[in-house]
């Protein structure tokens, strides 16, 4: 009989499709997608967290049809360490990415990790990536598309987004959409007074496509306790409104998508920002205006509707939820299930034996939410952890955390020495303002000086000090409380392999 390599090939493909249906059904890959939204420096500024300046009308309708979290915290204010973790589900002192990817940082976590799309990928589900990605190395964090477009136009994003999203029907989709908006950045508004940072916003003349710009009254914003009441502070916040609006509309356009598309049901939603706001007293510290994000859920049978939960949850536990929601996480050990682990082939260049061992096991540092979505006030999700070592390559100032609901202990472990900025921080007119009057200047609850040279300690009633100005850690009444935390960390850093836990015994 003679051979035919067509009816061969189309036998081998369609065996193919059959064992990845197969994989997909042995793996429980639930026949729904995700979506995860990442914006770039955005605190809960919006109408949904009682800011009822700034306008945000399509997250405050995604608030309004899922799960606002109200204690939802990042590990790091560093943007590329943040997403590691968020991408990882493991603290960035554990997965290598101390720093900022890009340009001559060049930070990167271990080669033989395992992250969220690359477990999701051998579970059956279709993966993108569109915007920022700003993590490295790519086999780690890999995508099976790279959808283009400017990261500072949403609306154009989500309309790169459409063949994606309606490629197959029948596979469910992982789509990682990520923003630089309110991100500092596009130069200084020289024809403002004050000249603040653009935060993205179009020079006169110039626009957006498919965006209205929203402009704000630099009198009309609300500046937060760890800020200056400035000129400057307020010619910046304005700006940073305006960009946070123009998100909301490129979002939005992504959400109307989804519906046009059909799958808007059958999605679960998560709306983020990788870290608060790009100010000092904010973004780079483990001050609680660098560390609290918004954090939106809509999960797609989610029997409440515009819960307000009052969990404290970590960007470690967005992993595990996203994996729980796709069915790969096992419930009894909170890892990734081993059928999908020895799928992921290894990897051999920069690697670490803890590492090897914690992958080969599929752990992650976080655990699920998605149990909790409607019990707005569960018990048993009442402290949170943090780890900062650096941003920019020349700022090592290593931070570990523990943050409760009422108690906060920040160890600075290079507290001898003065505490680094960010250079576009350093030249931020908010900060210039204030340095430029003198050490004793006050920057929100501190001044320019207690904020440049810190204690060791730094130990925070944030019930009745929510800006973090007095620090407690010398006060003889809470040397118990002190001690009390500083065993909590010290388990927290054994328990996830930290290194900087050999300070506490070698200096």
């Amino acid at each position: 009989m003679k051979f035919d390599s067509r009816w061969f090939m189309m036998v081998l493909f369609c065996g193919g499709v059959v064992w990845e249906m197969a994989l997909a059904s042995a793996w429980g890959a639930a026949p729904r997608n995700v979506v995860l939204v990442v914006s770039d420096d955005h605190s809960p500024d919006m109408g949904c967290y009682g800011n009822p300046v700034v306008q945000t009308p399509h997250l405050d309708a995604l608030a309004a049809e899922g799960t606002r979290f109200v204690n939802a915290f990042c590990t790091t204010a560093s943007c590329s360490a943040s997403r590691s973790v968020i991408l990882s589900g493991l603290h960035n002192h554990a997965n290598g990415q101390y720093g900022h990817q890009h340009h001559f940082h060049k930070f990167a976590s271990y080669d033989n990790l395992a992250s969220l799309p690359v477990y999701l990928a051998h579970a059956g589900y279709r993966t993108a990536r569109c915007g920022k990605y700003h993590v490295a190395p790519e086999p780690v964090y890999q995508f099976q598309t790279v959808i283009p477009g400017p990261t500072r136009n949403g609306y154009v994003m989500a309309e790169n987004c459409r063949k994606f999203l309606s490629e197959d029907p029948d596979q469910p989709f992982f789509l990682y959409f990520c923003v630089s908006d309110p991100h500092r950045g596009g130069g200084i508004a020289k024809e403002l007074p004050h000249q603040p940072d653009r935060f993205g916003n179009p020079r006169p003349g110039d626009s957006y496509k498919g965006i209205t710009e929203v402009t704000y009254d630099p009198a009309d914003v609300i500046v937060p306790g760890f800020l200056p009441d400035t000129p400057s502070s307020r010619a910046e916040l304005a700006q940073y409104y305006q960009s946070i609006s123009r998100l909301d509309q490129g979002v939005g356009h992504l959400f109307e998508i989804l519906k046009e598309k059909g799958v808007w049901d059958d999605t679960l939603i998560i709306y983020i920002s990788d870290h608060g706001i790009a100010m000092p007293g904010a973004k780079t510290t483990l001050y609680d205006a660098g560390m609290i994000s918004p954090m939106l859920v809509r999960h797609p049978d989610g029997k409440g509707r515009g819960v307000v939960h009052h969990a404290m949850v970590s960007f470690v536990d967005l992993a595990p939820t996203i994996l729980d929601f796709a069915g790969i996480l096992d419930e009894s050990t909170g890892r990734v299930k081993q059928e999908v682990v020895e799928r992921i082939p290894p990897n051999r260049t920069r690697t670490d034996p803890q590492v090897t061992r914690d992958t080969q096991r599929g752990d992650l540092h976080g655990r699920s939410f998605l149990p909790i979505l409607d019990q707005p006030d569960v018990d048993g999700w009442d402290t949170v952890y943090a780890s900062h070592t650096f941003h920019e390559i020349q700022m090592y100032y290593p931070m570990r955390v523990v943050r409760g609901r009422q108690w906060k202990l920040i160890w600075n472990i290079a507290y001898q020495l003065p505490f680094p900025f960010a250079s576009d921080l350093w030249a931020a007119p908010t900060w210039q303002a204030q340095w430029a009057i003198g050490p004793d200047a006050p920057f929100g609850k501190k001044t320019v000086a207690t904020y440049i040279q810190r204690p060791e300690f730094e130990l925070y009633d944030i019930q009745n000090d929510p800006y973090e100005g007095e620090n407690l850690a010398d006060d003889p009444q809470h040397a118990e409380l002190l001690e009390r935390l500083i065993a909590e960390l010290k388990d927290f850093q054994q328990t996830t392999n930290d290194p900087w836990i050999m300070k506490w015994d070698y200096d």
